[in-house]
């Protein structure tokens, strides 16, 4: 069937009709297809088959990727922006902005991660991001504080931190409407037991984060229903063989699941390497925690109400040394993890797309490539390049 074909070598016709990508190694649930063919139609996948694609069916547009890798859109469960924008802009195209900066390296669903702010200021900024979730812009919104420990407070203003209480949550909780779907503290805080319950019971992923706790202090944060280490190592209590503190706690729990910054700065290669040989491929997330530098490059840019520097693509806080945020994208952090911190493609594809969508309740629809889950498919090289990109089947 002759079919106009854009720049990225699939056509407008994925919008409506069938089209089958084949050509490539197919990374699924149950292993890879060496190659294989996947078939959409109407934002979401018909058919995986091993072997390349045969004949088109009358019309049927089929796309041959000419080798390399077709695996499922990536999920960041912790960006705070890109392209030069931060999801605490408040102008719609500013944060469509944003998100297209990852999306055209493969991520194709993102959490907006908000930094600590007076509650009120949060309830502002959590309302105008609402309806960009309803429509689909972002898979959620994440409050990284400002329930967290000044001590390890990062590039968190920590003059606005303060303890968790149950009418500012209900506020945040009734601004977002459910579109809050984590919220970051740390555990050691006044009333932090009983947020992570109340948290819970609202249906919103509780992470643990920016904490000087030790390790006693975490676990009834855990028995009260947490289940998710933020950029564990960053903005904690460092592990210590007399005291694991937070890190220890979070690692060694199976009920957790670790998030992962492998920019290979917030991390040594061999960092990642044990945590997640520990946690395994169904505890272990990567992320990008990126601010609007993203896709960008170096200069002056503001996290929050703080002022960053970049340089060579390292954002630091002004007047010291301190890390903030970083300038990742998931596609590097696949490449970083690959080639340098041990990880095989399926095993980083797991951490990048399969994992992420189960923390959210979203297994078989998102982050996998399955007979009827959404069609958001990356296209890679065989140096791990995106070459294309696909949201519900539409070319990005």
């Amino acid at each position: 069937m002759d079919t106009a074909t854009d720049a990225t070598g699939t056509s407008e016709h994925a919008a409506t009709g069938s089209v089958v990508l084949t050509g490539a190694r197919v990374v699924t649930d149950d292993g890879v297809l060496e190659p294989g063919s996947v078939q959409f139609c109407q934002g979401r996948i018909t058919q995986v088959n091993a072997g390349p694609a045969g004949p088109a069916a009358p019309g049927v547009e089929v796309v041959d990727l000419g080798g390399g890798w077709l695996v499922p859109g990536f999920i960041d469960l912790h960006c705070h922006g890109g392209g030069g924008a931060a999801f605490t802009d408040t102008d719609p195209d500013r944060l469509a902005q944003a998100v297209a900066a990852h999306r055209q390296r493969g991520t194709t669903n993102t959490m907006a991660s908000l930094v600590s702010r007076p509650v009120d200021e949060l309830v502002e900024e959590v309302s105008a991001l609402v309806d960009l979730v309803t429509d689909g812009l972002f898979t959620g919104i994440h409050l990284e504080g400002p329930f967290i420990s000044a001590a390890r407070c990062g590039a968190h203003d920590p003059s606005v931190l303060r303890p968790p209480d149950p009418a500012s949550l209900r506020k945040l909780l009734d601004a977002g409407r459910g579109a809050i779907r984590m919220v970051t503290l740390a555990p050691e805080l006044d009333g932090a037991v009983d947020a992570v319950a109340q948290l819970v019971d609202a249906g919103v992923i509780v992470a643990l984060g920016h904490t000087d706790a030790t390790a006693a202090q975490v676990v009834p944060a855990i028995d009260a229903g947490a289940t998710v280490a933020t950029h564990l190592f960053n903005g904690m209590r460092p592990l210590h063989h007399r005291e694991p503190g937070p890190i220890g706690a979070l690692l060694d729990d199976e009920r957790v699941t670790i998030e992962l910054i492998c920019d290979l700065v917030h991390l040594h290669p061999t960092v990642v390497h044990l945590a997640a040989r520990h946690a395994g491929a169904d505890r272990t997330v990567l992320v990008t925690d990126a601010m609007a530098a993203a896709g960008v490059g170096d200069g002056v840019y503001q996290v929050g109400q703080l002022r960053v520097t970049v340089t060579d693509g390292v954002p630091t806080l002004d007047g010291g040394s301190a890390l903030a945020a970083s300038t990742l994208t998931l596609d590097a952090a696949l490449r970083n993890v690959v080639g340098r911190c041990g990880f095989s493609v399926p095993r980083a594809v797991a951490a990048l797309s399969g994992r992420p969508a189960a923390l959210l309740g979203r297994t078989g629809e998102l982050g996998t490539i399955t007979v009827g889950a959404v069609a958001d498919l990356v296209a890679l090289d065989e140096d791990l390049h995106v070459t294309r990109v696909l949201k519900q089947g539409v070319p990005v």
